[in-house]
Formats: structure tokens, sequence, C-alpha cells
């Protein structure tokens, strides 16, 4: 047979497999203090829930600070003789790659800083200048390294925070999973993070919404754009889900590592497209981090990364910054309607 059209037909059949279970399979739950929602097409009708939940479950005894015996937490409270594991290494790699191509606007070992402020599981303290002045001196990514599978720190009080972008790089692990099974057709959302491969049931791409960046702790906001994900991971970073008022003063969750103190700047949320969650996601606090002027500087030098900002004018008005693949990927603006990608239970 001429193997041209062998390759046509092996295609026509996997797609026909694929989309033979006519209804997909969805499961939602909770986890990192979060939610997820997972929708797949499994020939086989496979429910899988029991395995991505164990996944998750070994994934924050690696790297969730909010759990007392994780590694993550040994490390920061100093026990000796840590091993790491393959999620660790994998977070940490990521930390010091996000680090360095952001100049220090995403880093994780801002951990005791946002504890100070109240957005870490350490009790909120007393924000003053000497008081962050005296943490400053031990926030900083060259202060610890990786050696083997044991962290070595060049001061005991540096501690680590992946919270930034863990939850994207959950997604990637529970995504290989899924792939791992010959499921080809999912769309993988933990906490606002998402990955979606292959198409839906109707042979479309998978659509998801961003946000108008509104203030309101919970969710719900509605929808700026919907976004096409062909093979695709997206995050998001904003200023409008948590944050604290103090003395009338509104801060926002996202920590300046250098100044120790929530960022201040006219970019309200950062959308950030690439072929990896994890990307994604620390990329998109480092570029929330760095406000408008700086990222599109920082976008231009990393065309692997597509960006969606939302950043309000002097008038005090929405405006969008667009990375040129971005017209690729955004299907509608959209303005007073919500957009929801899972069923409603």
């Amino acid at each position: 047979m001429n193997k041209f059209l062998f390759i046509i037909i092996l295609s026509l059949f996997n797609l026909i497999a694929i989309y033979s279970q006519k209804e997909p399979i969805s499961i939602a739950g909770e986890a990192q203090g979060t939610t997820y929602h997972i929708t797949y097409f499994d020939i086989k009708n496979r429910n899988l829930q029991p395995q991505i939940e164990k996944i998750l479950r070994d994934f924050d005894l690696s790297v969730s600070t909010y759990i007392p015996n994780s590694i993550i937490s040994k490390i920061n409270s100093n026990e000796k003789n840590v091993k790491v594991d393959t999620y660790f290494k994998a977070c940490f790699n990521k930390a010091k790659e996000v680090w360095k191509n952001t100049d220090g606007a995403f880093d994780p070992t801002v951990y005791p800083i946002v504890n100070a402020w109240g957005f870490g599981p350490g009790k909120k303290q007393k924000i003053e200048k000497q008081k962050i002045d005296s943490i400053l001196q031990f926030v900083g990514f060259d202060l610890i390294e990786l050696k083997g599978n044991r962290i070595i720190k060049k001061d005991p009080r540096v501690a680590l925070d992946f919270n930034a972008f863990a939850q994207g790089y959950s997604v990637d692990v529970v995504s290989d999973f899924l792939k791992s099974k010959r499921i080809t057709s999912f769309v993988v959302e933990i906490g606002g993070e998402v990955y979606a491969n292959g198409k839906n049931v109707n042979g479309e791409f998978w659509k998801v919404g961003i946000e108008k960046p509104i203030d309101n702790k919970e969710n719900g906001n509605p929808l700026k754009a919907i976004v096409k994900l062909e093979n695709l991971a997206v995050a998001t970073s904003g200023n409008y889900r948590r944050f604290v008022i103090e003395d009338g003063v509104k801060y926002a969750h996202h920590i300046d590592p250098k100044t120790g103190y929530p960022t201040k700047n006219n970019l309200l949320s950062a959308s950030i497209f690439s072929k990896e969650c994890i990307t994604s996601d620390a990329n998109a606090t480092g570029v929330l981090v760095m406000g408008l002027e700086r990222a599109k500087v920082f976008l231009e030098l990393h065309p692997e990364l597509e960006a969606y900002l939302i950043y309000s004018d002097e008038n005090g008005k929405y405006q969008i910054y667009e990375t040129p693949g971005i017209k690729e990927i955004v299907s509608e603006v959209v303005e007073e309607k919500k957009f929801s990608l899972f069923k409603e239970n």
C-alpha cells in the first residue's frame, strides 16, 4: 500500500476511534485548596478519577507549603537529610529558569514576605519597612541551589514557595498521565490553569474564557475573551482574586521580590500561552510583577510565549496588549456574558 495512503487511512481510523465515544467523561473535585475539572474522550470508557486524585495527593506531598510534612515544608523548616523527588526537581529547575529570564521578577524565595503579608499559610504580620527590609536579606534565588537530590541554602532563613506556578505544573502532570493512557482528546483545568489536547466532540479545538479583572474573591467574573487551545496551555495571573485591604488600601498578593511590597502598576491580568502549563503559570506571575512596559520588552525576547494582557489606561479604562500570535488564539472578544467550559452541577 502506498505509504501516504496508509497514513491517511490510519489517521481516519484514529479519528473515528476517538469520537466513537460520543459522550465525554467529565470528572471534578478538589485539590490544592481549589477545584479541578477534567474532560476527556476514552474509547475504553475508563474512570481515571481515583488515579488522578492519587497523583494530585502525591504532588501536594511534594510541593505544597500548606501541608506540614510535604517535602517543601520540610526544606523550609530546615529538617535534615530531606531528599527531593521528581516533582520538586521539575519545579525548582523551572523556577531557576524563569527567575533568570525575568531578571528576578519571578522568585520563589519571596515566600517569607508572602507569609508576612498574609498570603501564605503563616500568620499575617504587622507590615513595617524595617520588617520588610530585614526579610529581604534572605530573599533571592541565588541563595539556594539543588545538588543531586538535596537542597543547599546559603542562609537557613531562605524558604521556597512554588504556589505561584505549582498548579500549572500539576496540569502538565495530569495531562502527561492521560497521554500515557493513550488519551489524545482532553482538557485539564486545575485552579483556573488549563491545558487542552486534541479536539472536542464537534471536531473543534477546546475553548476557555479569560475573565475581566474585576475585584472578586470568588469565581464568576464576566469574560473578556474566549480563546481556543490547540495543544496549548494557558495560565492567568491577576490582582483581582487574592488581595487584602489594610487601612483602606488594597494590596494584591503578587509581591515584587525586589521591594518586598505588592506590585503597583497598571497591569491587571496576564494570560500566557505556551506548550507547558508550568511555563505559562510561572511566566504569568513574572509578567504581572514586571508591569506593562517591562513585560513588552520581555515578551519580544521570548517568542515562545504568547500573551494577552489587560491593563488600565490613564482614564481607568480597560486596554489590551497582545503578542503577534494571539490573533490565531482568541476566537471571540466578549463583553458582558459569561462562558463556562464545563457543565454546571
